[in-house]
């Protein structure tokens, strides 16, 4: 089972950045976790140049995509919504639109910030875009809060019921990708 993660944050030391790290220690021996780095790398969307090929960095993004099981992407939150890159990265990815890597794929949404929300409000703008480009998207929120203090030194979540959480979704997002393959 091939788990891509992708973070929504271009920030070096990024939050979202350590949380797929925690999520990476809570895959099974079983399952590959692999997290794509490539998000600064994508051109903005631009009709004119989707074309076939695609940009080198588009093309990478669409072929991890597609190689993958499932996809686990953690946002933070700018202005209450997705950050553009990641919303970027997702529009290209969605196309052609009948036949995007993203279609009937499992994906899962959490997203840790500085503030108290844990970027709820970004998840549920990402569950919505997933879900229009055909995506099949867990419906369950992880909010990470306070995520500054959120980490120990050795990338856990400090809070136990973060962590159970966060096990959860990861086994969920498998369980559920593994069942629609039966």
């Amino acid at each position: 089972m091939r788990l891509l993660a992708i973070s929504g944050s271009l920030r070096r030391g990024s939050y979202n950045a350590a949380l797929l790290d925690a999520a990476a220690a809570e895959c099974p021996a079983a399952g590959e976790f692999v997290v794509w780095r490539g998000l600064a790398d994508i051109p903005a969307y631009d009709e004119d140049i989707d074309t076939m090929p695609p940009p080198l960095p588009v093309a990478a993004l669409r072929a991890e995509i597609d190689r993958a099981d499932a996809v686990l992407i953690a946002t933070p939150e700018y202005n209450a919504s997705v950050p553009g890159a990641l919303k970027n990265a997702l529009d290209w990815a969605s196309r052609p639109y009948v036949t995007n890597v993203l279609r009937n794929k499992r994906v899962a949404v959490i997203g840790a910030s500085t503030g108290l929300f844990g970027a709820l409000a970004a998840q549920a703008e990402l569950r919505k875009v997933l879900k229009v480009i055909g995506a099949t998207v867990l419906e369950g929120a992880l909010p990470v809060p306070v995520a500054h203090t959120a980490f120990s030194a050795d990338g856990r979540l400090r809070e136990p019921e973060l962590a159970l959480a966060l096990r959860r979704t990861v086994h969920e997002l498998l369980e559920q990708t593994v069942e629609r393959a039966a």
